[in-house]
């Protein structure tokens, strides 16, 4: 029993080691880490509250909370080596799931959005970041290897190895799978809305033009028509960028290179 909660604190303390660049070795990670504190005491609340003793579960979850500003149900359920970076705020709720390696940092919630009892919290599965103030709520699964960018309000399944990003989050698919181990570039956060309403801005432009010279020389319009230059084709020499609706919310990733 005490080799199993050794090998499991070393097994948090390499978790650190191996995502977080400040981090300088296992005795400073020990003492000042408050993510892997509240970690160990959820561990000890889970344990009580698995043996019916849920008052004294919660009362430890809220000492925890008290001490690490991180407040973790202790009803929840949590693979093994999650990594909570900073954790200020933190909130993970009752029937929350979370897989295994999975980085979260601080002011992420895992809530609920139903006053029914049961299932109504998310389904974190393995090898997930989710970024500094995200919200995912309700009774959704976000799939393995996904990123969450920082503040986006989650609200629906995310499939797996996507991005999102926004409010309420719009869903990207990867074009390619991302590298193993944590997707921590939380700078490469694409914008779907912007850039398509960019795109369509520019087509506007181009119809706006065409039009605007249709009208000054209408004699322009049989040889138009005969080229085919007035159908949307791109110039000659002009880079072809059609960005795809998205399907079922889903949108695609090479369209923004991702």
């Amino acid at each position: 029993m005490i080799k199993k909660i050794l090998s499991t604190i070393n097994d948090d303390i390499q978790s650190a080691l191996q995502r977080d660049p400040a981090a300088r070795n296992k005795l400073e990670i020990l003492l000042c880490y408050p993510g892997l504190h509240a970690i160990w005491f959820y561990r000890l609340a889970h344990w009580l509250w698995c043996r019916n003793m849920k008052l004294l579960g919660r009362v430890v979850s809220q000492i925890a909370r008290a001490l690490t500003g991180i407040e973790i149900h202790p009803g929840a359920k949590i693979c093994h080596s999650l990594f909570i970076d900073h954790g200020m705020g933190v909130v993970i709720g009752e029937t929350s799931e979370i897989g295994c390696n999975v980085t979260i940092y601080h002011g992420v919630t895992l809530g609920g959005v139903s006053l029914q009892k049961g299932k109504r919290h998310p389904t974190i599965e393995d090898n997930v970041v989710i970024g500094a103030g995200a919200k995912i709520l309700g009774a959704i699964t976000i799939g393995e290897g996904s990123r969450i960018g920082a503040n986006a309000v989650v609200v629906k399944d995310v499939p797996k190895n996507s991005v999102v990003v926004g409010v309420p989050g719009q869903i990207v698919v990867r074009s390619q799978p991302s590298l193993p181990g944590p997707d921590l570039n939380h700078n490469k956060l694409p914008d779907t809305i912007g850039e398509s309403l960019a795109y369509v801005m520019k087509r506007l432009n181009a119809v706006e033009e065409t039009l605007h010279f249709l009208k000054n020389q209408p004699s322009a319009v049989e040889s138009t028509n005969d080229n085919g230059n007035g159908n949307g084709k791109n110039k000659p020499g002009e880079a072809k960028f059609v960005p795809h609706a998205p399907d079922h919310g889903l949108w695609r990733g090479e369209d923004f290179m991702i």
